[in-house]
């Protein structure tokens, strides 16, 4: 699973590149809008309205968008209603994907998938060939600086509700998603800060090297470039050299592009 570790680190340095093409704005608005219709306004007592306005300060979003958002999604404004919904994938090499995706229009976001799926080697799947394999899990990403003692730092987490432990940079901490909020807040009262969300993690990965792995990122980029993209798991398993390697790659030609 190192490649998952590293692969975490990328999305970080991904994440800052997106919001510079404001690409980040769009799709933060739509998870607030979601995020507000099911759990309510108020980020006290919705943990993923929580999660996501953590997202919206880190990425420098205007307050003004973030409570027009908020609104929208409350009804107190009137605003476009986004329907959350998953779609099940297969990437080269065998790779499973998990598609979170919140659209206005699922039929015009399923042709756009497919037609970036079939561009780049992959395919849809049938509903439930892919689902099974990913668990819906809490995370919270810390920084390795943070941690002088990994012996120490893991028995503090598991007393906290840790289910597991990725080492790495970030040290992934897993938690049920339900324990989310008070096992973060533990962590942070012992000085260990991270961000945290909701993940699907996979219980098995598939392991890819060379033009596939090269095509499997290729994909992930091109379908989260999608504005109705929110983000997408796979259960690929990469070295931790050739993933940096690809990515700057793919960074390289995306600066390039947009030039």
């Amino acid at each position: 699973m190192s490649g998952h570790n590293k692969w975490a680190n990328i999305k970080h340095r991904k994440a800052a590149q997106d919001a510079k093409r404001s690409k980040i704005f769009t799709k933060l608005i739509r998870e607030i809008i979601v995020a507000a219709r099911e759990g309510g306004g108020n980020p006290d007592t919705n943990p993923r309205l929580r999660a996501v306005l953590e997202k919206a300060r880190e990425a420098n979003m205007p307050k003004d968008t973030v409570e027009r958002s908020i609104k929208k999604g409350t009804g107190e404004l009137e605003g476009e209603k986004y329907e959350e919904i998953i779609y099940e994938a297969y990437a080269p090499g065998g790779v499973a994907l998990y598609i979170l995706a919140l659209t206005d229009n699922k039929n015009r976001t399923a042709q756009e998938l497919r037609h970036i799926l079939s561009k780049n080697g992959g395919s849809l799947a049938e509903s439930g060939s892919v689902a099974w394999i990913f668990e819906r899990k809490g995370a919270i990403e810390i920084s390795a600086s943070k941690i002088s003692d990994m012996d120490e730092f893991t028995l503090l987490a598991i007393d906290a509700g840790a289910e597991d432990i990725e080492e790495g940079d970030p040290v992934i901490v897993y938690v049920a998603p339900e324990s989310l909020t008070a096992v973060k807040e533990a962590l942070a009262k012992n000085g260990f800060e991270g961000e945290s969300k909701i993940t699907y993690k996979p219980k098995n990965t598939v392991k890819v090297t060379g033009s596939d792995a090269e095509k499997v990122l290729k994909l992930i980029d091109a379908l989260e470039d999608n504005d109705d993209v929110q983000e997408v798991f796979g259960n690929f398993d990469i070295d931790d050299a050739e993933l940096e390697a690809i990515m700057a790659k793919l960074e390289g030609w995306y600066q390039i592009s947009t030039f």
